[in-house]
């Protein structure tokens, strides 16, 4: 884990110096291996909201700095499909969270993943079925989407439904979830005989937030289909 936690931070500061991942030749790839390359950038691309169960409030504003590094599992595939090779996809984020009447939560984040043509925008609206006080937990429900943009080759969209718990302990607040995703990803090559692909994911995570005053640190772990995510998000939260 502490492995991954420092990769994490060098992926967040660094752009890798001569690495370049456009997808830009989905052709090279058969159905199945696009079937494949597409359950990767599901579990890259899908949303994760890095943020607890309980609800910001009425007053309540959460914006921050993520990043989230996958883990790819095709990796091969990414070599066909950006002839580069890709292990693990960073995929930095600016996050905006406003908390509205009634237990609501409403979402939203932007992304430009650097030295590739991967652009990615997506919004959550959440939902506390228990607030959480001292002695019980607050749980949520979640829905979300997100989509790309910037890949000419690739129409690419993702929607999800989740519940989380979490419960705070002084400044630090641990959560946990579930849920799925559901990708759709069609391929725009003329000629190259692929089609488009839609299926389901199933979702796991778990993380924990750090609140000093304003200031806010959160790390997640997330895993959707066999990919394995870990973000960091660092911003202000109240």
């Amino acid at each position: 884990m502490r492995n991954k936690l420092s990769l994490l931070c060098v992926l967040g500061c660094f752009a890798q110096t001569g690495w370049a991942a456009n997808i830009d030749n989905l052709g090279g790839l058969g159905q199945s291996e696009f079937k494949l390359f597409s359950e990767d950038i599901g579990a890259a691309l899908s949303y994760k909201s890095v943020t607890p169960a309980e609800p910001l409030g009425v007053t309540g504003f959460d914006l921050g700095l993520e990043v989230s590094a996958t883990e790819v599992k095709n990796s091969s595939l990414w070599n066909t499909a950006t002839g580069s090779s890709v292990n693990t996809l960073p995929v930095p984020k600016l996050h905006i969270h406003k908390g509205l009447p009634l237990n609501i939560d409403v979402g939203a984040f932007y992304s430009s993943v650097p030295t590739t043509n991967i652009k990615l925008y997506g919004a959550e609206l959440s939902y506390a079925l228990l607030e959480g006080n001292v002695a019980t937990p607050a749980v949520a429900i979640r829905g979300s989407m997100s989509k790309l943009a910037g890949v000419d080759q690739l129409s690419f969209n993702t929607k999800g439904l989740d519940i989380s718990i979490s419960k705070g302990f002084a400044m630090f607040t641990p959560y946990a979830g579930v849920g799925t995703v559901w990708v759709d990803s069609t391929p725009n090559v003329s000629g190259s005989g692929l089609s488009k692909e839609s299926f389901q994911q199933s979702k796991v995570f778990a993380g924990g937030n750090l609140n000093f005053g304003l200031a806010n640190f959160a790390l997640e772990y997330d895993k959707t289909g066999e990919a394995q995510s870990y973000s960091a998000k660092l911003g202000l939260r109240f």
